[in-house]
């Protein structure tokens, strides 16, 4: 599918972005995050709760709050955790929470494995017209997991993590979702059964939303085994990486191809109804370290343009779509308003990832060195007053 050279569009949302501070300031800061995100063309971001100290006070929200709008970069929300600490075991004051500007609860890579306490968070949350995300995963079905479990983990003797491990737990949330009348966003889903799961919850009328990944929409599990095919290109038509690059580790993780062309399908029939990216930048003490001993994650901000694009140029979606997901689907799942930012691609530009020109301290993508094409060239954000600056010089601040 062609695209016009130029495309302008509202500023992307993104729902789902760790900033790492407090805490973990050597991965990422507010500061360098939110800039990374108007290089991205993403000017609000959500900021998910696993830090240290967790952001499950009125107080951290606050502060969150505070240090966001001292940064310049992108407008932050704040998400906050369901339990005190991402425990699991007591809830935290969703209300107060709530009124100190969180706008929505979740605990993340610690889901809520008590089913009974889930309900609660969620008859709490419906009682009050609370967002409440899940990162929907059976721990004890993936756990000593670190890649997609298939062929691919086979042969490469990796511990894998099943994709009933993701579909188990969506079944799951969905149906206490529905037993409450919550309204349930779940995060990430990297599977095919996961969307379809979603797809009859929805036809039945469930409040279920759910978002995918720039990353789950371009690679596969094979990018693991060294492959730097995107899925939709031919295999063995591209470039070969080392074989376990832990920079490919990333929870959930890369599916088969199946998997990812019924994310696409998802997002073109209207199930999925947004892209996040699930920035997860990591020190690279963290990452660069023997593959089962890596940590999570996929610095995703600065490079979800060209991911998506290429899907739209494979004729998987169309570009109408892909723009929805990215800014009135997510306003729609915050229940705010999509703000009067603009943004401004060059889908033709040609651009090398490269740790040195990334603004988020976290260089952990395995695109780094790879060509990519399509790239975000303005920005232009409202704030007090309107403030329109070019996507380099806004992230460089």
């Amino acid at each position: 599918m062609s695209l016009p050279k130029v495309v302008e569009s509202f500023g992307f949302i993104d729902l789902h972005a760790h900033l790492r501070e407090p805490g973990f300031e050597e991965s990422e800061t507010i500061a360098t995050g939110s800039r990374a995100a108007l290089r991205g063309g993403f000017t609000t971001i959500c900021a998910m709760p696993n830090t240290e100290p967790a952001i499950d006070s009125p107080g951290l929200v606050a502060e969150l709050i505070a240090r966001a709008a001292a940064s310049d970069g992108a407008r932050v929300l704040p998400i906050a955790a369901i339990t005190r600490g991402r425990r699991g075991k007591e809830l935290a004051d969703l209300v107060e929470l709530a009124a100190a500007g969180a706008v929505a609860f979740s605990d993340d890579g610690a889901p809520v494995e008590d089913a009974r306490l889930f309900r609660h968070a969620l008859e709490y949350a419906s009682a009050r017209d609370l967002l409440v995300i899940e990162h929907a995963q059976d721990a004890a079905l993936s756990t000593n997991g670190v890649m997609h479990e298939g062929a691919v983990s086979a042969r490469l003797g990796l511990s894998g993590i099943p994709a009933a491990a993701e579909e188990a737990a969506v079944a799951r949330d969905i149906a206490l979702a529905r037993l409450v009348g919550a309204r349930l966003h779940l995060t990430h889903l990297s599977t095919a059964g996961s969307v379809e799961l979603v797809r009859r919850a929805k036809a039945d009328g469930a409040r279920i939303t759910c978002d995918v990944t720039p990353h789950h929409l371009a690679m596969t599990d094979e990018w693991v085994a060294g492959s730097r095919a995107f899925a939709w290109n031919v295999p063995g038509s591209d470039a070969r990486a080392t074989p376990y690059d832990s920079s490919t580790k990333v929870n959930p993780p890369l599916r088969s191809l199946a998997d990812v062309r019924a994310l696409w399908r998802g997002l073109a029939d209207g199930t999925v109804d947004a892209i996040a990216t699930d920035h997860a930048p990591h020190a690279s003490v963290r990452k660069d370290v023997e593959y089962d001993g890596a940590a999570f994650g996929i610095s995703g901000l600065e490079t979800a343009v060209p991911l998506v694009l290429g899907g739209v140029r494979a004729g998987w979606a169309s570009l109408d779509v892909v723009l929805r997901a990215l800014t009135s689907g997510p306003a729609g799942i915050l229940g705010i308003d999509v703000p009067d930012d603009r943004i401004v691609m060059d889908t033709e530009a040609e651009w090398t990832v490269s740790a040195r020109d990334l603004v988020s301290k976290g260089k952990n993508t395995p695109l780094l060195g790879r060509i990519v094409v399509g790239r975000v060239t303005d920005v232009e954000m409202r704030r007090d007053r309107e403030v329109a600056k070019d996507a380099q010089t806004l992230a460089s601040r």
